[in-house]
């Protein structure tokens, strides 16, 4: 008797700690403008929380990566993020588009990684920075009058705290089963929008929902407009949350339960943050 006591009680207290655990529904949440509450917003510059990153979206497709002990990556680097006195330890670029490079970065930045190579067979870079990994998958561009340039574009990854974050880049055709699969499974994914430089609404939401990402973040959306049409399109099997900043802190136990497009505002990085 005495250890169907025991038994019991154990069960009962282990029961007491999971309820005290458990994370609270988000369906109101969800169902509701502005969306998600649970995302943490944060000054690019405040310290980073335990266990997380902060991902602030920079301007068209620059977003800041940064982790809590104060490594700083930037994706898509033109050369300019702002007036903040910042040398990233890291930045990544692709060449579709002036706007996604620079041919004058600041020697200063340790690492500095292009997505493309000198000839057709592309890039690989695997550069381990402790708390960070950044690994890149290539994939072709358009070029000119339909040529192609054979593995000009790449998909960089950001392996940092558990999540795998991935930046598709000036991303031109939909991955083949080996780049998926080299791409692994991607926590957060940062998807360009534009609906046609890169690719058209459709051919992209069927990759983002290929990929099953737990949140989806849209850049390189040249104006509302443009933004709403696709959010549209991403409605069906997506929640939508409109945080109203431009950074936020993610980590493994703050993932959405369902799959989330977070919509971040642009803002340069500024001293005065």
């Amino acid at each position: 008797m005495r250890r169907i006591v025991a038994c019991l009680f154990v069960l009962f207290a282990a029961s007491a700690v999971q309820a005290q655990d458990r994370r609270p529904s988000h369906c109101i949440a969800i169902a509701e403008a502005p969306g998600i509450q649970y995302l943490h917003k944060a000054s690019f510059a405040a310290p980073v929380p335990e266990f997380s990153v902060r991902i602030r979206y920079i301007d068209h497709s620059m977003f800041l990566i940064r982790t809590q002990g104060g490594l700083n990556a930037v994706t898509d680097f033109n050369g300019f993020i702002g007036d903040a006195p910042l040398i990233p330890d890291v930045v990544t670029m692709n060449h579709a588009h002036s706007s996604h490079w620079t041919a004058f970065p600041d020697p200063a930045i340790p690492h500095v990684l292009p997505g493309w190579g000198e000839t057709a067979a592309g890039v690989d870079h695997y550069v381990d920075l402790g708390e960070m990994l950044v690994r890149n998958v290539s994939t072709d561009i358009r070029r000119g009058f339909g040529d192609v340039e054979e593995n000009g574009n790449s998909i960089f990854v950001f392996e940092v705290e558990g999540l795998c974050i991935g930046h598709l880049g000036h991303l031109h055709h939909e991955p083949n089963d080996e780049q998926y699969a080299a791409l692994g499974r991607l926590d957060i994914v940062m998807a360009a929008v534009d609906g046609g430089l890169t690719l058209d609404h459709v051919s992209m939401t069927r990759i983002l929902n290929r990929l099953k990402s737990s949140m989806v973040i849209p850049m390189h959306w040249f104006g509302r407009s443009t933004l709403e049409s696709f959010l549209i399109g991403m409605a069906d099997n997506f929640a939508i949350s409109r945080p109203g900043t431009s950074s936020i802190d993610v980590s493994l136990r703050t993932l959405p339960d369902v799959p989330t497009v977070v919509v971040l505002e642009p803002a340069y990085l500024s001293s005065s943050e």
